[in-house]
Formats: C-alpha cells, sequence, structure tokens
C-alpha cells in the first residue's frame, strides 16, 4: 500500500505511461478490514490515500444500524467485501482515469491458495490502449 492514489493518478494524467501495478489483496488491504468494521482512524485514512476516496466504506461494509430500546441509532457494520468485490473496487477506480483497464488481473497465491496480490494493467495512451489491453490480458492469463 505504498502507492498513494494521488501518484497513480499523477501516472495517468500524462496520457503516455501504462501502468502495471501490484495490489496487495490479501497481503494488506483484505487483512486490515475488520468483519464489524471498526477499523483505527490512522488505517481509514492509509486505505482512503491508497483508493483515493472514502467511498471504499460503503463499498466494501453494509450498514447495519437499528434502533435500540431508547430510540438511538446504533452505529454497526458488517463487512461485505471478499477478494472479488475487493478486485472489481480497486479495477472500477483505475477505469475512472485510464484509458482501459485489463479484465483479468492475474492473482498471486500463497502455499495455501489464498490469493495474496493482484497484478493489474492500467493503458494510459488513447490511440494504443486497445492493443495494450489485448497483449496485458494475454499476459495475465498465461499461467
Amino acid at each position: 500500500m505504498q502507492v498513494k492514489w494521488k501518484t497513480i493518478e499523477a501516472i495517468a494524467s500524462t496520457k503516455a505511461i501504462d501502468l502495471w501495478i501490484l495490489f496487495p489483496l490479501g497481503q494488506a488491504i483484505n487483512r486490515l478490514l475488520k468483519k464489524d468494521g471498526n477499523i483505527r482512524h490512522s488505517i481509514k485514512k492509509n486505505l482512503t490515500e491508497f483508493f483515493g476516496e472514502e467511498n471504499w466504506f460503503d463499498a466494501f461494509y453494509a450498514n447495519l444500524n437499528q434502533m435500540s430500546i431508547i430510540n438511538e441509532k446504533s452505529k454497526k457494520y458488517q463487512k461485505i467485501a471478499d477478494f472479488n468485490k475487493i478486485s472489481s473496487y480497486f479495477s472500477e477506480r483505475l477505469d475512472t482515469i485510464f484509458k482501459g483497464v485489463a479484465s483479468n488481473p492475474r492473482p498471486l497465491y500463497n502455499s495455501t491458495n489464498n490469493p495474496l496480490f493482484l497484478l493489474f494493467f492500467a493503458a494510459g495512451n488513447e490511440r494504443g490502449a486497445s492493443t495494450a489491453i489485448k497483449i496485458a490480458n494475454q499476459i495475465l492469463k498465461s499461467k
């Protein structure tokens, strides 16, 4: 999570640089997303800087607010994000600033077959984006 969204935006704004990024799916992101949504402020800040917006919380958690006996709403959340949802969210974020994003990020697994990382590709150049995406999709699906 060392690469902040501002850096990714700067790369995309050149419209000349393609991006390969190793996304820390299970290594960092999924581990930081607590089941009850009770995430320390410093971690929330880091996730916001990484994703470039605060909407990640609403995308990854369901609001379970209920009325208590004294008619006050209690703030309760439940994690609804799985590996696919997290991957889709990041892919959609990339797609907002790049000309194209490869549709099949490549998962990299640990010895127990849990995904640690996803390798994403995003094309910055409009004229070459379709060709670059086609090549990247071939590379990402090969073993």
